[in-house]
């Protein structure tokens, strides 16, 4: 196969990755004559590799000692170092370029000085301080992807204490599920946000939300509708900038910067934590290496506070970059919105999701035609496994010259372990290389590596940014068994890839039941939790299947309870209880009756199986049926034709 893209040789020599390079030859005595002989070194030496890192971006005196235990999990980093996220974004202020520039539909944009970021989030720091907020309590958001939820998490962050938020589109439950983990002391939301053309108010969630946050002190709200909410503290009051200059306190490398959420598929969504200076390391590596991303970027991805990108992109404030933070609708008013907002803000950098380009394929969106991208050089790509047609799609309607870069990787290490890097052809359908210091390999069932097939994800190594721990999780148990059960001491993380022969990767989905529409990671059990509490639902299973085209299809399969049938009128309120219990993201593609829901013995239901039988899989192989409660039902499933 023939590469869709390959890097100009003086872009290569430019690209900040070629200059860490020369700078890691120059400190360790190597030669690093291409990309794949850097990641080698990378993940064969870990402690000259990210001591190297530590090192380029002068964070610091150089430490005495970089990993001193490389077991995982319980990999410990940098022992005795202390840092804070918030020095490292607070250096990189200038006056030439805005930190943040922010977009609604139908509105201007507004810009968001690197003073008024810093001003502000100094004030709302001395604001928390005031009220008592120490290291470790927890600060919690309920919001759109608004500039107000960057200072509010850096605010936060430069005290020590935890930050962790959900976005609006979430219900006051789904939202609970997770933030009510923590019990946090201080919320930090706004009355609604417009979406598609709409006002959503969502002051009634609020009250639901504090209801059930029996540990919070105060209450501050972004007005974005105008509608009251009693007994909080207005944003903007609180917030204007005071004069204060941020005073950050230091922490521990591992200290907990944020909270992050698991999808929920087996229940309440764990609560995964990340340490402070993994994710400073880690984030400067993916952003500035790996994504090239500078000084002179505008940094835009698609995304919500309740996804980890939100966490990368407000990485892109770590090297000066200036970010682009939008809460509404890609495709309002028109399907190619999204082309229109980095077209108007001078996009360098631009994120989406595999069903955002696909659905601008099928609307016959030309972006190159019909706006002025000259500024744009990267498209990232993730969510879910981009198919050739639509990177091909985007090399002739976007431009020939501009990367398309997948990246595949996760919330639980809050970055990728696969994507692109300037000085590595594209092939389409295909994720270039492996990021630098992910030790990552292809096993089969039995522990193996190999090549050309299939195999499970592994991580061999660990790296910086794993979780420091699971949240209410003191013996460690639940993190082991989310990575480690298959395979003792090697991270296994859920997805099936391929290897090439030329060292790119293929993404296949998930090997896991976790659903992942448009790039947003969802449970199954919040689904559960919300259809079967129907009495006329006995149970039911949802499947998130990957297309070819690059679609994904989520079909629900309801067993009515005796006496019921699946009308209509019931199919409606189905969709109505999922859009108001726990997401509009969460409803459905189609609601199908079925004679029953598969289980293992021990009462699983058999989301992964079912899934892989929509994919093509062989029936006979894709579960043992003695392990099937029900094995007949295997037969039903198989039956059913997922739409073309």
């Amino acid at each position: 196969m023939q590469p869709q893209w390959v890097p100009d040789q003086r872009d290569v020599a430019r690209a900040r990755v070629t200059d860490f390079a020369r700078f890691a030859g120059a400190r360790t005595g190597l030669d690093f004559p291409d990309y794949h002989a850097l990641w080698r070194w990378s993940v064969d030496d870990l402690s000259g590799f990210w001591g190297a890192l530590w090192a380029y971006f002068d964070l610091g005196p150089a430490p005495e000692t970089v990993l001193s235990d490389a077991s995982m999990p319980g990999a410990q980093w940098f022992p005795g170092v202390r840092l804070n996220y918030v020095d490292q974004v607070a250096r990189q202020a200038r006056t030439d370029r805005p930190a943040i520039v922010y977009l609604s539909e139908g509105g201007a944009a507004t810009e968001i000085s690197w003073a008024e970021l810093l001003g502000r989030t100094a004030t709302f720091a001395a604001v928390l301080r005031a009220r008592g907020v120490q290291p470790g309590d927890r600060v919690v958001g309920y919001l759109p992807n608004i500039p107000e939820a960057v200072i509010a998490f850096l605010a936060t962050a430069s005290l020590g204490a935890v930050w962790s938020a959900c976005g609006q589109d979430y219900s006051a439950k789904a939202a609970l599920d997770r933030l009510g983990q923590l019990e946090p002391v201080v919320l930090v939301t706004a009355d609604g946000y417009r979406y598609g053309d709409k006002a959503h108010d969502k002051t009634a969630e609020i009250a639901e939300l504090r209801a059930g946050l029996p540990t919070l002190r105060d209450t501050v709200v972004v007005s974005r509708l105008g509608a009251t909410v009693p007994n909080s503290q207005d944003w903007a009051e609180i917030t204007a900038p005071s004069g204060a200059e941020i005073d950050t306190g230091e922490v521990d490398f591992d200290h907990p910067l944020w909270v992050l959420y698991s999808s929920g598929t087996t229940g309440k969504p764990k609560g995964i934590v990340h340490g402070h200076g993994g994710v400073v390391l880690e984030h400067l590596k993916a952003v500035a290496l790996q994504a090239d991303i500078g000084r002179d970027d505008v940094f835009f991805w698609y995304t919500s506070p309740s996804w980890m990108m939100w966490n990368f992109q407000v990485a892109g404030l770590l090297v000066g970059a200036t970010i682009v933070c939008y809460d509404g609708s890609p495709a309002c008013p028109t399907p190619d919105a999204l082309w229109d907002l980095a077209a108007r803000t001078g996009t360098t950098v631009l994120g989406t999701s595999p069903g955002y380009v696909l659905s601008c394929v099928k609307a016959g969106v030309v972006p190159k035609r019909d706006h002025d991208l000259s500024a744009l050089r990267t498209v990232g790509i993730t969510g879910s496994a981009l198919p050739p047609s639509s990177s091909l799609w985007l090399s002739e309607n976007v431009g020939e010259r501009v990367q398309v870069s997948s990246i595949s990787g996760g919330t639980d290490v809050v970055s990728a372990f696969l994507g692109g890097v300037p000085t590595v052809p594209v092939w389409p359908g295909e994720l270039s290389v492996p990021f630098l210091g992910a030790a990552v390999d292809a096993w089969d069932v039995t522990g193996h590596p190999v090549r050309g097939e299939v195999g499970e994800l592994v991580l061999t190594k660990p790296m910086p940014s794993m979780p420091v721990k699971f949240w209410n999780d003191p013996d460690g148990s639940r993190y082991r068994a989310a990575y480690f059960d298959m395979f003792p001491g090697v991270w296994r993380h859920g997805d099936w890839i391929t290897i090439t022969d030329h060292g790119s990767f293929v993404v296949h989905g998930r090997s896991d039941s976790t659903l992942n529409r448009h790039g947003i990671r969802m449970g199954s059990a919040d689904i559960y939790q919300a259809v079967e509490a129907l009495p006329e639902v006995a149970e039911s299973l949802v499947i998130g299947v990957e297309r070819p085209d690059g679609g994904y299809w989520m079909p629900l399969f309801v067993v009515p309870a005796e006496g019921a049938e699946l009308t209509d009128e019931l199919a409606d309120r189905i969709k109505a209880v999922i859009r108001a219990e726990v997401s509009p993201r969460h409803v459905p593609d189609a609601i199908i009756p079925a004679p029953g829901v598969p289980h293992t013995r021990t009462g699983k239901k058999l989301e992964v199986p079912i899934k892989r039988l929509f994919q093509g899989a062989d029936p006979a192989k894709v579960v043992e049926r003695t392990a099937v409660d029900d094995p007949a039902l295997l037969d039903w499933y198989a039956a059913v034709t997922p739409p073309r």
